[in-house]
C-alpha cells in the first residue's frame, strides 16, 4: 500500500485493493524467483486484507485464497507495546489502542491458519534479538519454526 500511495499520490479507495495486492504478489513472486538461501518479507497479504478491512470494512475474498496458497516459514509480528508510533506521512494509526487492535486480528488470523510466527517485544534491540534468534532457529531446523503458540 505504500509504494500504491508514494506513486499515486492520493488516498486509497476500496477498487484499488487488487491492484495494491496484485503489486504485492508480483514483488513477491519477483523476489522468490532469485531463489535466496533466505528470503524475507517485509509485508504480505495480510496487511493487504487487514487494511482493507479497517479502511472499507471489506475485502476482496480472493486475497485470502492466494495468501493461503503461498508458504510462509515463519511470520515476525511486531507488538505495538514497548516502543513509540513514529509519524512519516504515511502511517495511520498513533493511537496505541488502534495498534493493538491491528496486532490483535494479525495474530488471530496467523493463529487460526496455523501459520509458524514469533512476536517481537520490548525495545528495538530486544526485537532485533528475538528476530535473529528466530531466525537462526529457523534456519538451522529441518522443520518450520514455531517458537510461539502456532
Amino acid at each position: 500500500m505504500r509504494h500504491f500511495i508514494d506513486q499515486e499520490c492520493r488516498d486509497t479507495c476500496y477498487a484499488d485493493i487488487p491492484t495494491i495486492a496484485r503489486g504485492q504478489l508480483a514483488w513477491e513472486d519477483r523476489a522468490r524467483e532469485q531463489a535466496p538461501p533466505l528470503l524475507i518479507l517485509d509485508t504480505h497479504l495480510l496487511s493487504n486484507m487487514l487494511w482493507s478491512h479497517a479502511l472499507f470494512d471489506d475485502c476482496p475474498p480472493w486475497l485470502e485464497q492466494a495468501l493461503l496458497a503461498r508458504r510462509y516459514d515463519l511470520h515476525l509480528l511486531l507488538s505495538p507495546q514497548g516502543v513509540d508510533w513514529v509519524a512519516d506521512g504515511q502511517r495511520s494509526q498513533p493511537d496505541l489502542n488502534d495498534r493493538q487492535r491491528f496486532f490483535n486480528d494479525s495474530l488471530a488470523w496467523l493463529k487460526r491458519h496455523h501459520q509458524p510466527h514469533q512476536i517481537l517485544e520490548g525495545n528495538w534491540p530486544q526485537r532485533q534479538l528475538l528476530a535473529l534468534q528466530a531466525v537462526a532457529t529457523l534456519l538451522n531446523s529441518d522443520t518450520p519454526a514455531c517458537p510461539t503458540e502456532c
